[in-house]
């Protein structure tokens, strides 16, 4: 079952749009929603239980399909930062770059987003 949605859409693309013109600059609440509003997004386009994906202190979603977790740690972890994160959904940063700079961490033979992302590789056009 799909996950319900927490982050309107468009206050999750205005966070998104707010945070790629200035990165470094935008405040924690609009920090905040843009890394839930792409986590859900992912969670949509990749709806599963396989997979955790956990962005510190904002958000986290299962996704993937497979054999779902459901306590204590899950064997497949992909953990960033939000700047980091963001990057990632946006296209201005691959996996394998993020996790060569030790930003992004990758743990169990699942947990790769290759395939996912980035998730709005030509947002900065909407």
């Amino acid at each position: 079952m799909p996950s319900r949605r927490r982050v309107p859409v468009a206050a999750g693309r205005a966070a998104l749009t707010s945070w790629m013109a200035a990165p470094g600059e935008v405040d924690r609440t609009t920090t905040a929603t843009a890394v839930r509003f792409t986590l859900e997004e992912l969670g949509e386009r990749a709806p599963g239980r396989s997979v955790e994906v956990r962005v510190p202190p904002f958000g986290v979603v299962q996704c993937i399909e497979g054999l779902q977790h459901r306590r204590g740690t899950p064997p497949n972890v992909v953990e960033t930062d939000a700047a980091t994160w963001l990057a990632l959904a946006v296209g201005h940063l691959e996996p394998a770059e993020a996790e060569a700079q030790g930003r992004l961490r990758v743990s169990g033979t699942r947990a790769d987003l290759t395939a996912y992302l980035p998730l709005f590789p030509d947002h900065d056009e909407n």
